[in-house]
């Protein structure tokens, strides 16, 4: 494997009103994640808003998350999101500089890239860092998603690309990642890591663990572990209580972080629900309504 198994948590950035860092809530939320057991965090993918902040806040904010995670057995990852590689790289210059090694990176989303365009992007990001070690972001607006046989032509070529981030992998290419990259780790959702499991090892993004830190904790020990009895039992209830708690959501249209927000918020840190321009939060009506669920029916699922 070139990573290790872990759980992967993303640290949200709280703004004020006027779309400034509250720089100690921040650093309260990535303190409080570290302490809960999560010791494998990032910034700046959809839900952390990477791709709205210009470059004051993404240097603010990378120097923070820094001093944050310098702890002994702390593996922060920094993600990049643009429209360019010259954009991409700049950005994993600053980070790299002060020191973080490892990163997350998505497609240039502009246009679809071809099968050229996609060897040559993974080529000249990871050349350019060749002791630092890439995550890949594989999601739909990227206008690309990766499929395993993507993978397996960039991998013998890009020896630092050590793993994939997918939620919405099909039971069949869950499998197929597994089965024709088994080198790279596969960072799965809630919903595909049980049958990534039954293939091999692979590793836990839990959208879900600052609400659910125990429970997500003891779910991924259960795949990690090869329970496979228990372990399915546990994502049926798992995702039940999380079906049950954003039912109030339903039919609204909002980017992941307005819901991820939330998540944190509903985990007991107060936390703002907000937005950078042009993107709106969640309403507080609906928290709170979320809010009702989870501490009424679910209480024994919280702490």
């Amino acid at each position: 494997m070139r990573y290790h198994q872990a759980i992967l948590v993303s640290c949200q950035i709280p703004w004020d009103e006027q779309e400034r860092l509250l720089e100690q809530v921040f650093r309260q939320e990535i303190g409080r994640l570290i302490s809960q057991g999560f010791n494998n965090v990032y910034i700046f993918g959809t839900a952390g808003e990477g791709y709205a902040v210009d470059t004051p806040r993404f240097e603010q904010i990378v120097r923070i998350f820094r001093e944050e995670t310098r702890s002994e057995g702390v593996m922060p990852q920094v993600g990049v999101i643009g429209l360019s590689t010259a954009n991409i790289v700049g950005r994993l210059g600053f980070a790299y500089d002060l020191g973080f090694r490892v990163f997350q990176i998505s497609l240039p989303s502009w246009g679809a890239l071809n099968d050229f365009e996609l060897l040559t992007f993974f080529r000249d990001v990871s050349t350019s860092f060749p002791d630092a070690r890439f995550l890949h972001y594989n999601l739909p607006r990227a206008k690309r998603v990766l499929n395993a046989r993507d993978y397996r032509r960039i991998v013998d070529e890009v020896p630092n690309l050590v793993a994939t981030k997918n939620t919405s992998a099909s039971i069949a290419e869950t499998a197929a990642l597994m089965r024709v990259v088994p080198e790279l780790q596969h960072f799965f959702g809630e919903e595909q890591f049980p049958i990534g499991c039954l293939y091999g090892e692979c590793s836990l993004l839990s959208s879900f663990a600052p609400m659910l830190p125990r429970r997500t904790i003891e779910f991924f020990e259960l795949g990690r572990t090869r329970q496979w009895d228990r372990l399915f039992l546990m994502m049926r209830d798992y995702m039940k209580v999380v079906y049950d708690v954003l039912a109030p959501t339903e039919g609204l249209s909002l980017i992941d972080g307005a819901y991820d927000k939330m998540l944190i918020r509903l985990g007991g840190l107060d936390f703002p629900l907000r937005l950078l321009s042009p993107y709106q939060g969640m309403p507080e009506e609906v928290f709170d309504a979320c809010s009702k669920i989870l501490y009424e029916r679910y209480s024994d699922w919280l702490g």
